[in-house]
């Protein structure tokens, strides 16, 4: 008797000591804020896509006389445009991911390729695969005329299953 009153109290003390709610999983990363490189101004742009491929603009830098690497000082022809990117593939598949691709356009309507020598001073990516789900940050580099501004980025993603193409891009106003 006195067993089966323990069991009913001891019951009765779990059903009344519901375990605390947790709390729900985040729905997003949280990822720790990074400082603005000092020749940079800090972009706060909404995110645009192409193809299977995300851009979001993170920073830029123009007005730039020379780029320093590792082992040389090279000057602008103008003046170099560096912009921060990250790139995203949020397709089912892998993509080749160029680089060489992508256009600044200057206020003046003129389009540029990046500056090959820059990228290679710098050490930035030429061609990468973008598997899916990949997540990538870089710069990239342009010499454009020293009385242009640069205006907007002509971001080409990698060809998807449906546009093996990619021949339009998609403008990003800076």
């Amino acid at each position: 008797m006195k067993l089966r009153l323990l069991a009913v109290v001891v019951l009765a003390l779990a059903a009344g000591c519901e375990a605390a709610p947790s709390t729900p999983a985040p729905t997003t990363y949280e990822l720790p804020p990074r400082q603005v490189r000092p020749d940079e101004t800090a972009l706060k742009l909404p995110p645009a896509k192409n193809g299977d491929t995300e851009f979001t603009l993170i920073g830029l830098a123009a007005g730039l006389p020379s780029i320093t690497g590792s082992h040389t000082e090279f000057p602008a022809k103008g003046q170099f445009v560096r912009l921060r990117l990250v790139v995203t593939n949020t397709g089912t598949s892998s993509v080749l991911f160029d680089t060489g691709r992508q256009l600044l356009v200057d206020d003046q309507g003129g389009t540029h390729p990046p500056e090959e020598q820059a990228m290679v001073i710098k050490r930035q990516p030429r061609q990468f695969d973008l598997g899916h789900g990949v997540r990538i940050e870089f710069d990239l580099y342009w010499d454009i005329p020293k009385d242009r501004k640069p205006a907007t980025l002509r971001a080409f993603g990698g060809p998807s299953i449906t546009d093996m193409k990619n021949v339009t891009g998609t403008d990003i106003k800076l």
